[in-house]
């Protein structure tokens, strides 16, 4: 029974050192807000500072994860190219070893104070930067409360030889390598799993350690470690797939670096071991710390290339790029001529009409189709539009605030008008996804007729805002008065919706929670169809068709 409670005991001890790592982290990204995200992004102009940004990031957070997860996020939005963010987690993982040269020092006992403490912080002050703190130093003390019961369960248990034999078993370097691989991937973190290899080691073996027994273990956490870059690079684009395939290249590279150092300079281990001779522990912190430091220097000049090969390797798509999360058209450039100026906001405003609309397509597919990649994408994509709507807004007030030509203002007025609209058809969009999202969560049921009814309204909403957009394109009036028939026609189709409604409320064939749904979608599309006929009505204020001054990109104009 006492050896199944040690058995508890040593679990529970994870458990707590898992939790405390990860409240901490949180709590010191919460701590340092967007002030990190910035940083990271600001001072990253070379590969030196961007190796320093990344430790000091990472060492405020405890997270190599975190920090590269957040780099990956930047080469997605297309604010940070592919060698800074490879700089960047460079710098990381040196910055992670800090862990494990604090779990190092031997605090443990004083974990019950710094819990204590760090409670009376987080619960009883009610001043936010001091809470915040207070966070930041419970999970500190629960890290290393932790790692108490973990030393004192191992130490009951009587785990020296169990763990020496181990030890043996894996003396293969590749077994010890994946089982260090497989244990950090499981729990997503270096620094975690270093720092219940060095707990129990430091426990266990006090004496007779060889620290070329774990040499292969730590290097199979380092690339264990990935494992939430990885996760993440799945719902990503290709830019955040190609991070991820050149991080691991990177990182496979650092391993077989240091694996020939080893094989080449057989004292380098017990280098490392001699600086602590007696603290297997700080043995394993400064292991990993030697590692990752070698590795980003050796790493250093290579990032580049890697960045050339992984862009060879998974190159971009013409389409990636009109769905960027960038002007493509606009140069900035003032000096290339109000006429240019003009035709290029007007090129990218269609651009952003031809994503908004595609968007309400897309949406209207998932509503009916309840397929989840539509769903995801509509999501995905909305986020661009933002960025797109708030750099295209500042572009016009830039371009409007230039000496134009009365008709050039009057041109540039109706563009800030059109992109509104276009931006309110996209919200529009987000909001039939999150009614789809709302019908698949809580199984919420609409009937047969209901359905058909939001079909025929959808397909005429649809209808007039690829219409508007094609009449705003080629400035044709036929374009115009088809528009203008069908948002008179969703209008009609709306109240025909509403009484179809009313009649099926009383006979009791919708249920309350469908058709508020119902009615919420209706008056979307309704209001698509409102926003479609005043980017129609945009044409009668402009004379000149875009052909005339830049050919507009060979794509269809909405899916």
């Amino acid at each position: 029974m006492d050896q199944i409670y040690n058995v508890f005991l040593l679990l529970g001890g994870i458990g707590l050192f898992l939790f405390g790592i990860n409240f901490m982290t949180a709590a010191l990204e919460k701590a340092a807000g967007e002030n990190l995200r910035n940083v990271l992004q600001s001072l990253t102009n070379s590969g030196v500072k961007a190796v320093a940004v990344g430790a000091l990031v990472t060492a405020l957070i405890q997270s190599s994860g975190a920090t590269m997860v957040m780099a990956a996020g930047f080469v997605n939005a297309q604010l940070m190219t592919l060698a800074q963010a490879l700089y960047v987690m460079l710098g990381a993982t040196i910055g992670t070893t800090i862990t494990a040269q604090i779990i190092a020092f031997d605090i443990a006992p004083f974990a019950p104070l710094i819990l204590f403490v760090g409670m009376v912080l987080y619960l009883f002050i009610k001043r936010r930067k001091v809470q915040r703190i207070g966070a930041i130093v419970l999970g500190f003390g629960v890290l290393f409360t932790g790692i108490f019961v973990m030393g004192e369960a191992v130490q009951a248990m009587q785990l020296g030889g169990i763990v020496e034999d181990f030890l043996n078993e894996v003396s293969n370097p590749l077994l010890s390598f994946l089982f260090g691989f497989a244990f950090a991937f499981l729990i997503q973190s270096s620094s975690a799993a270093v720092g219940i290899l060095q707990v129990i080691v430091a426990t266990s073996l006090a004496s007779g350690f060889e620290l070329s027994s774990v040499v292969y273990i730590v290097l199979g956490m380092n690339l264990g470690a990935l494992a939430p870059l990885i996760l993440s690079s799945f719902g990503g684009n290709k830019a955040s797939r190609r991070v991820t395939v050149t991080q691991v290249i990177s990182r496979l590279m650092s391993i077989v670096i240091f694996v020939l150092a080893v094989l080449i300079f057989p004292g380098l281990i017990r280098f490392i071991a001699g600086l602590s001779p007696a603290v297997p522990a700080r043995q394993i912190a400064n292991l990993h710390l030697i590692f990752n430091l070698l590795g980003s220097i050796v790493m250093l000049p290579l990032v580049k290339p890697l960045a050339d090969f992984s862009m060879r390797l998974m190159p971009d798509d013409p389409d990636d790029e009109y769905e960027s999360k960038k002007l493509i058209y606009v140069t900035n450039d003032l000096r290339k001529g109000h006429i240019a100026m003009v035709a290029q906001a007007k090129m990218e405003l269609i651009r952003f009409g031809t994503l908004c609309i595609n968007n309400l397509n897309m949406a209207i597919d998932s509503f009916f189709d309840k397929e989840k990649s539509y769903t995801e994408k509509v999501i995905e994509r909305e986020n661009t539009l933002n960025y797109l709507n708030h750099e295209l807004n500042a572009y016009l007030v830039k371009v409007y605030a230039e000496d134009l030509s009365l008709k050039d203002h009057e041109a540039i007025s109706l563009m800030f008008n059109v992109l509104s609209d276009f931006e309110r058809i996209a919200d529009h969009a987000e909001n039939i996804t999150e009614y789809e999202i709302e019908i698949t969560d809580n199984k919420v049921h609409l009937s047969g007729a209901g359905i058909a009814d939001l079909r025929k309204m959808a397909k005429s909403s649809a209808e007039a805002v690829n219409t508007a957009l094609r009449c705003f394109v080629h400035k044709d009036m036929s374009l115009y008065y088809e528009t203008e028939r069908l948002e008179q026609l969703c209008d009609d189709l709306n109240d025909e919706c509403v009484n179809n409604h009313i009649e099926r409320l009383k006979q009791g064939i919708c249920e309350p929670r469908g058709g508020v749904i119902y009615t919420d979608m209706i008056n979307d599309l309704e209001r698509c169809a409102d926003h479609a006929m005043n980017i129609a009505e945009s044409i009668l204020g402009i004379d000149a068709p875009v052909e005339q001054h830049q050919d507009i990109r060979k794509r269809p104009i909405a899916v």
